[in-house]
């Protein structure tokens, strides 16, 4: 193998330009010519493709986003799409490929897979909804902003002695809110992998309130199906306490990665051109037990996230 490629997929991350840039160096280190691809799927369909340098990749180590910009495609979900993609990569003589994102830019790199292209998938997704890996690139750093936003809005709801619903991101893994929640001291914590009482979360806050708590914060991940609106409604209502909504949105993308995410996102990419140089199948790398791994691409996407309930369980008890 003479050329590998490398892109980035779906939602961004803080860490990915950290995996980039060691899949660009370690690459050139032995001997690979590394081409960016940019815009994800969408780029590569259209041919945007440039030869990378060590240059290249100065300075974004510490950097949040994607320096090869991100895109969601639909026309790569067609047959159409996929077999144009596969003859740019053969125009630019590109042979194996670097695919950073979550499980839908994975289904990608299996999809290129049939059609006799070796793809190395690196976990980049805030969401950490990959379950063949301990954590994914940018969950902690996700994490942080949220703690961070719970404290300062922990002080404003205590002023005024109110009750905050804080609306965070994670799609059907409710992660997010699960470890923000027991590092943000929440007294409840709505996932969409657990059915939730409504009544129980206007019961914890009375309950609350009746001990002296000055304010109570409730973490709702977005894949709970209740909407945030109504949440926001009915605990005023049953309860009679003031209650505003918070959403992160997109704060929770962006800012510079935490050690943790740099480090993963490092080792992940030195090991993808390690399997690579070694012509090995499509792979999907990841992190367990401290320790890079790696599984076919295949049976981690198989593989089926299962929540935390016992520390879904902690915070219950953490916050009576």
């Amino acid at each position: 193998m003479n050329k590998i490629g490398v892109l980035t997929s779906g939602g961004d991350s803080p860490g990915m330009n950290a995996a980039v840039r060691a899949v660009v160096r370690c690459g050139i280190n032995e001997g690979l010519e590394v081409y960016g691809i940019y815009r994800g799927f969408e780029g590569l369909i259209d041919g945007e493709i440039e030869k990378m340098e060590r240059v290249s990749v100065a300075d974004i180590l510490q950097r949040g986003g994607t320096i090869l910009k991100t895109a969601r495609s639909e026309r790569f979900m067609t047959e159409e799409g996929q077999t144009r993609a596969v003859n740019m990569l053969k125009t630019f003589g590109i042979e194996g490929l670097v695919i950073i994102g979550g499980d839908g830019s994975f289904r990608g790199g299996a999809d290129l897979t049939k059609k006799g292209i070796s793809v190395m998938g690196i976990p980049g997704t805030i969401d950490n909804d990959l379950a063949y890996t301990d954590c994914t690139i940018g969950f902690d750093t996700a994490v942080n902003t949220v703690l961070e936003a719970i404290t300062k809005i922990r002080d404003t709801s205590s002023a005024n002695e109110r009750t905050t619903v804080i609306e965070v991101m994670g799609r059907a893994c409710g992660d997010i809110a699960l470890y923000s929640g027991l590092g943000g001291g929440a007294e409840f914590v709505l996932i969409p992998e657990v059915k939730s009482d409504f009544n129980d979360v206007c019961k914890k806050v009375v309950q609350g309130v009746n001990r002296g708590k000055q304010h109570s914060i409730i973490i709702k991940a977005e894949g709970y199906p209740m909407k945030s609106d109504n949440l926001v409604k009915g605990i005023n209502e049953y309860t009679g306490r003031e209650t505003k909504l918070v959403v992160l949105s997109y704060l929770q993308r962006g800012g510079s990665p935490t050690l943790q995410d740099r480090k993963i996102a490092t080792l992940c990419g030195a090991k993808a051109i390690e399997l690579l140089k070694n012509d090995s199948t499509s792979k999907a790398i990841g992190v367990a037990g401290g320790k890079i791994v790696e599984y076919d691409l295949f049976e981690a996407l198989e593989q089926k996230h299962v929540i935390d309930l016992e520390m879904y369980n902690l915070i219950d008890i953490l916050s009576r």
